[in-house]
């Protein structure tokens, strides 16, 4: 089973769980938990490969992956924990995968934050994805995965987030970021699935400066029902590190109200 750790606060709380992206680990929601943790239980899960899910699910790492095994995998964790109906917080591919758990088990989800959504491929993102497959067997992946923490968070500001997301994937190994890396053709499908809403209350976190992923968001959320977003001024892809503060307080709101009146809300804060 997967690493997985429970801050537990009281029954009456609700639950929310925290979904870190590729080359991740539940670490880096560090900033958030002392904030969160005030207001709800917890559950932070490592998935397949990072973190200390190495330790204790090696036998996940067999295989090719699929965005549906690795929503399978956190699924055992909550049946496990009979964890009730709870809230899901994911970044960038960590998206993804919530909202391929939103296919499998709306019933158990009572909302979704997605921060730094990935929802679609421009043509920018699309050369860089490519460009990956032709070298990801020849190049050290720590070089490609520099690479691309740069192409998505090359400002000056955004230097926390690389260095963070930069030093959680040096624990992987090559072969483990290539059956991630692998997951990447699989995304098209996955996309097309942002195009079918579900009702599940969803805000979308983004950064005004995330150059690769904020444009499809602002033109899907017009025609979504039970979806908002909220654009951080001065900030890139990984919001809940570079703003914190602002995210901490916004995202908590939303939870408290699971969304409230806040259809195709377009927010923007300093």
């Amino acid at each position: 089973m997967l690493y997985y750790k429970e801050y537990f606060l009281n029954e009456k709380a609700d639950w929310v769980v925290f979904v870190h992206g590729a080359g991740g680990s539940s670490a880096i929601w560090f900033k958030q938990l002392k904030d969160f943790k005030a207001h709800f239980n917890l559950l932070l899960i490592d998935l397949r490969g990072h973190g200390k899910s190495v330790e204790t699910s090696p036998e996940k790492q067999q295989g090719n992956y699929s965005f549906e095994s690795i929503a399978n995998d956190i699924i055992e964790v909550l049946d496990h924990l009979k964890l009730p109906k709870a809230h899901f917080v994911g970044v960038s591919l960590g998206t993804l995968i919530i909202r391929q758990l939103g296919d499998m088990i709306s019933d158990r989800i009572q909302s979704m934050i997605l921060v730094g959504a990935i929802t679609h491929f421009n043509f920018k993102s699309r050369f860089w994805v490519g460009l990956g497959r032709i070298f990801k067997n020849v190049l050290p992946y720590m070089w490609l995965y520099r690479l691309f923490a740069f192409v998505i968070m090359p400002a000056a500001r955004h230097t926390e987030s690389r260095n963070v997301f930069v030093a959680e994937a040096q624990k992987l190994c090559q072969r483990e970021f290539l059956r991630w890396y692998k997951l990447t053709g699989q995304m098209t499908g996955l996309f097309k699935k942002f195009d079918v809403h579900l009702p599940i209350p969803t805000l979308y976190v983004m950064g005004d400066q995330d150059y690769l992923f904020l444009a499809p968001i602002q033109t899907m959320i017009q025609n979504v029902k039970n979806a908002a977003l909220l654009v951080v001024n001065e900030c890139g892809h990984v919001v809940n590190i570079e703003q914190a503060k602002i995210f901490n307080e916004e995202v908590i709101k939303y939870l408290k109200n699971t969304g409230g009146d806040s259809n195709g809300l377009l927010i923007a804060k300093m």
